[in-house]
């Protein structure tokens, strides 16, 4: 296939792209960087640049990707970085669609990144993707305006998937070094209450269930990317601790993190409980879906 990624040269992307490439396809790779050297089933194509038509070197392509925007967890979210978070989905998810209609041939299939921010925060509740209620926090309002604008390529008889991440674990980047780090310092410990709901997934289902999804017909919708089996944020320390063999037991209190993060402290401090409803109803086998084994893998 030809595929159609945008923020290839992210966490994910490049994953994505390394696994992609491996099964045989043909990536183009949407970049605002000049002078990337194009190789064996890989090139490199300007967008979101004065004067880049992307259109005319992507005419043929079969899925395109959009994982495009800013991180989410880079930065306090101060006024302006909030609206940098939000505009830089819109404005991405706007460009592909733009693309996908000036293409002679659609693209069959658009995969969007989002987030199981959609559902908002609850200790108490489950949610899958048939669950009609939303938060109404600012992650919950941003994921819920980029989901709306990915639908649109339904009017062009796009197939839709939005992936709901959930936390991402891998070793070398997302949030998992820093919640990682207290632990190798020996000062690891529940944060906030610890009651609060974990969904996680690790990556190597992302990237599975990606190419799940493109291969996956009758898959389309939210797709939520969380492992079967979420956890308390106490268990999760406590499991990590075991994994690394470090103590868990310095508590990081809520009001401290609130003090240092401010309103990006919900990303830690609150949570909710999301299960893959729609994956394992289609028949996707997780290769991780109990968090041992999964930091296992990630830390041996």
């Amino acid at each position: 296939m030809k595929i159609a990624l945008t923020g290839g040269t992210g966490f994910v992307g490049k994953a994505l792209t390394k696994e992609l490439i491996k099964y045989g396809h043909e990536i183009f790779i949407l970049t605002r960087r000049n002078h990337l050297k194009n190789s064996a089933n890989l090139s490199y194509v300007q967008w979101l640049n004065d004067g880049s038509l992307p259109e005319k070197e992507l005419e043929g392509i079969d899925v395109f990707i959009n994982l495009a925007g800013e991180s989410i967890n880079s930065g306090r979210w101060t006024e302006e970085r909030k609206k940098k978070i939000l505009t830089s989905r819109i404005t991405a998810t706007k460009e592909v669609l733009r693309i996908c209609g000036q293409l002679r041939k659609k693209p069959s299939l658009l995969i969007n990144a989002s987030a199981v921010g959609y559902y908002g925060t609850s200790l108490n509740k489950t949610f899958t993707e048939s669950s009609m209620e939303h938060g109404k926090d600012f992650l919950a309002a941003t994921v819920q305006q980029w989901e709306a604008e990915a639908f649109k390529a339904r009017e062009l008889n796009i197939r839709v998937v939005c992936c709901r991440f959930g936390i991402i674990l891998d070793k070398t980047d997302g949030a998992l070094p820093r919640i990682a780090l207290p632990y190798k310092l020996f000062a690891g410990g529940t944060v906030g209450s610890g009651n609060q709901w974990v969904s996680w997934i690790h990556l190597k289902d992302v990237i599975n269930g990606i190419i799940f999804a493109i291969n996956q017909a009758d898959l389309e919708g939210p797709v939520n990317f969380t492992s079967p089996n979420p956890v308390s944020m106490r268990e999760f320390g406590q499991t990590l601790g075991e994994v690394l063999h470090r103590p868990h037991w310095i508590p990081a209190p809520g009001f401290a993190l609130k003090a240092v993060l401010g309103e990006m402290s919900l990303l830690v401090l609150e949570g909710q409980k999301v299960l893959p409803a729609a994956l394992t109803s289609h028949g996707y086998s997780f290769q991780y879906d109990h968090l041992k084994p999964a930091l296992l893998d990630i830390f041996k």
